[in-house]
């Protein structure tokens, strides 16, 4: 086999790769029969058919195909082994010369991988804000936790408070119709925390059991609905019950019923462990992620069009998907922010921002020969299998087969060896974070 290469614009290199006569002519001889095996030819049992019977059943062209299939994936394989080829995407076929008895002529185009120049990335200081616990984190915490103890009790010999739950039905209407999805019956409206319209929850307090009134309200600007941004609009409510929120005592009873404490003090001095560790992690991901952003900024690479266009397109189908799943469609969100295009250019950026990380994750791992091993697998599924609630081994049953989970699995692993690699090879400064009046 003989390989030829030439480079085109950008990434993009061709192949010219020539196979030996006798090496075609098996190869389609092979077509042959394994064509001749699933086709049905009168007069012939399956697989029995001549050649020649067989070229004039299916065509030549077709055959020749087969062939080319079964001889290109090594072929490839060994032009890209042998030429060290840095290829990001499957190479394709572009055209061919195939005469049966001579030499095969096959060109091919793949993307190579855009040269990465790094700038430093052993011996940095940086700086990040220390993530301070708040003076009132543990109170609130603590209150948080006797919320979330609480129970609700009916009321019913007086009006609903700015701290009750409202158990209501609701119908609302705007410019003389009903609104489409703005009615509701038997809804729980916790009315010191509510998410409804601006001043829907406060015109209800006030009110009495079994009680029918309207309120009048204007739906924000910025609503999600074309139809109502802005617009003034009439509920008619009534109030089915009236619950009140009772908060249970901070004492050591009340400890001892939601964990292993014996005292107030054990409980606090748990949520104060708690929070602790939590800053601790918040430091760690801030200071991997300024690290890593001081790291990229001095790096220089030129990324083809090729790869933000495929990039770009598939996280806006991702970005599509994973609005259906929450039963918005893409046209009604185009729509609500008044133009497609802002929209697909937050994406490319995005995809830029994801396609450059990616580029310097895998040069500094060539260039320090950092590399997957099972154990750094083992350990993803782990966290996979912690998030999902499953065991590890359940989490490789189902989707160990898929090759783009595998695949996603394996970067997410290789990321996390290049940032550590990074958080050992740097050093970064916690300092004390700025006042607002400095920002």
């Amino acid at each position: 086999m003989k390989v030829t290469l030439e480079k085109e614009q950008e990434n993009l290199v061709k192949l010219d790769i020539t196979i030996p006569a006798k090496d075609a002519v098996d190869a389609y001889n092979q077509a042959v029969r394994t064509i001749s095996q699933y086709v049905n030819i009168d007069g012939f049992r399956k697989g029995k058919a001549p050649r020649a019977v067989v070229e004039r059943h299916v065509g030549v062209e077709r055959i020749k195909q087969e062939a080319i299939e079964k001889l290109m994936p090594k072929a490839i394989s060994e032009a890209i082994i042998e030429n060290k080829l840095d290829i990001i995407t499957q190479p394709y076929i572009t055209s061919y010369d195939f005469n049966v008895g001579e030499d095969l002529k096959v060109v091919a185009k793949a993307e190579l991988r855009p040269e990465v120049t790094l700038g430093q990335y052993k011996g940095l200081t940086v700086k990040v804000e220390d993530a301070v616990i708040a003076e009132d984190a543990l109170d609130k915490s603590i209150d948080a936790l006797l919320r979330q103890h609480s129970t609700l009790e009916l009321v019913v010999d007086r009006p609903a408070n700015d701290t009750d739950t409202a158990v209501i039905d609701f119908e609302g209407f705007s410019n003389g119709e009903k609104i489409v999805g703005g009615s509701g019956k038997n809804y729980p409206l916790d009315l010191g925390h509510s998410n409804f319209i601006p001043g829907f929850a406060e015109q209800i307090v006030g009110h009495n059991l079994n009680e029918e009134f309207d309120i009048d309200v204007t739906f924000p600007e910025e609503y999600h609905d074309e139809k109502l941004k802005g617009q003034p609009a009439t509920f008619k409510i009534k109030i089915n019950e009236i619950k009140e929120r009772k908060t249970p005592e901070l004492n050591d009873e009340f400890a001892q019923k939601v964990g292993n404490f014996k005292t107030v003090e054990d409980l606090k001095a748990d949520v104060q462990k708690y929070l602790e560790s939590q800053r601790e992690r918040t430091n760690k991901t801030n200071s991997e992620n300024e690290l890593f952003k001081t790291v990229v900024e001095s790096v220089k690479v030129e990324i083809p069009q090729s790869m933000i266009d495929r990039e770009t397109a598939s996280l806006t189908e991702d970005y599509k998907h994973r609005l259906a799943s929450q039963g918005i469609a893409w046209d009604n969100l185009v729509k609500a922010q008044g133009s497609e295009d802002e929209i697909l250019k937050n994406i490319k950026d995005d995809a830029v921002v994801r396609i450059k990380n990616s580029l310097v994750i895998d040069k500094i791992a060539k260039d320090e020969n950092i590399k997957l091993e099972q154990s750094d697998l083992e350990k993803k599924f782990a966290e996979l299998g912690n998030a999902y609630g499953m065991p590890p081994q359940e989490v490789i049953k189902q989707f160990g087969r898929n090759a783009d989970f595998l695949a996603s699995i394996s970067q997410q692993a290789l990321n996390d060896k290049v940032r550590d690699f990074l958080a050992a090879n740097n050093k970064v400064e916690l300092v004390a974070p700025a006042k607002k009046d400095d920002k």
